[in-house]
């Protein structure tokens, strides 16, 4: 591979994209770290590389798009050491989810028969480049498609051995009505008080009865997921990285909310997307009647969450106040 110019991106972060290369991953430039991707994938996988198209930055981690003779590739490495032990859990996730046929980008096995790679002070692991484009919450179809695939994953994911994710205990994960009140707590009482005193009523109004917990995405947003064609297929749910113990029905309020967010665009989307989302997701796994009970209030608190503490362009804090009825009820 020749020392020819890379471009290189920030995914959602402004600055210099050159000197968080540096700084972040001790690269003098995009060439130096072009040839040092291209030689840790050749020695780990055996992949030859022709060229690395791109590279981009978010955070500890890198990406970089590489033609190989095998098809276009995707190198993904972490600098973040506290890190790797998650990231390992997470390649073996993968894996087992694609072996059950969900759509998600699985890592490669390497030489060596690992999915996820610990070389030169990094973890790294290599995918095939996944056909589709972000997902457009202005497609109905798209729309409902995403939520019957996260259902499918919610399916999965509860089946998942508990052992094989983590060898530590499960985390206690605390009842929706605790973690309202705590984040109620934690807010400004002044800011959207019709909204956050409808949430307390709907909090209170919900049932005691404990809902499972289980593991969950993390991070289910158009960010995170491809689609392809006019069936609106769901080609790939990405980046597993944020998985995590939690009740289904809070990550599908949550991505109910920011589904239309991506790394540069931070928008609400409307009650007919969210709707039409949980629809899809109801066509493969309906609620139960404890979820239901609790939807409205979970889908609340996360428009209340998404609101900035500051400048508020995008509209958050309106779309918030779109859930509250006349009389203080959820809208």
């Amino acid at each position: 591979m020749g020392d020819v110019a890379v471009p290189v991106e920030l995914l959602w972060e402004d600055g210099d994209p050159h000197a968080a290369l540096r700084t972040r991953f001790g690269f003098a430039d995009a060439v130096a770290a072009a040839a040092w991707v291209a030689a840790v994938v050749e020695a780990e996988w055996g992949l030859e590389v022709g060229s690395v198209d791109r590279v981009v930055i978010s955070d500890s981690n890198a990406l970089a798009w590489l033609a190989t003779p095998a098809g276009p590739v995707l190198a993904k490495w972490s600098a973040a050491p506290d890190r790797f032990a998650h990231l390992d859990a997470v390649a073996r996730l993968t894996g087992w989810l694609a072996r059950r046929g969900l759509p998600v980008s699985a890592p490669l096995r390497s030489l060596g028969g690992v999915p996820q790679v610990r070389v030169a002070g990094v973890s790294m692991n290599l995918q095939r480049v996944v056909p589709g484009d972000l997902l457009d919450v202005g497609r109905p179809e798209q729309v409902r498609a995403a939520g019957a695939v996260l259902a499918r994953l919610h399916g999965a994911l509860a089946a998942y051995p508990r052992a094989t994710w983590s060898d530590s205990p499960t985390p206690e994960v605390a009842a929706p009505a605790a973690r309202i009140a705590t984040w109620l707590g934690a807010t400004d009482d002044g800011v959207l008080t019709p909204a956050r005193e409808a949430l307390r009523g709907l909090a209170a109004r919900a049932p005691d009865d404990g809902l499972p917990v289980q593991l969950v995405h993390g991070d289910v947003r158009a960010a995170n997921i491809l689609c392809e064609g006019e069936s609106a297929t769901v080609t790939a749910l990405l980046d597993l990285e944020e998985a995590r113990v939690d009740h289904a029905v809070v990550e599908l309020a949550r991505s109910a909310v920011l589904l239309g967010t991506r790394f540069r665009g931070w928008a609400p989307v409307s009650s007919d997307v969210r709707a039409g989302f949980l629809a899809g997701y109801e066509s493969v796994r309906p609620l139960s009647p404890v979820e239901a009970a609790w939807w409205d209030a979970l889908v609340l608190w996360q428009a209340l969450a998404a609101v900035p503490a500051g400048d508020d362009p995008a509209g958050w804090g309106a779309s918030a106040l779109d859930h509250v009825g006349p009389r203080g009820t959820a809208g």
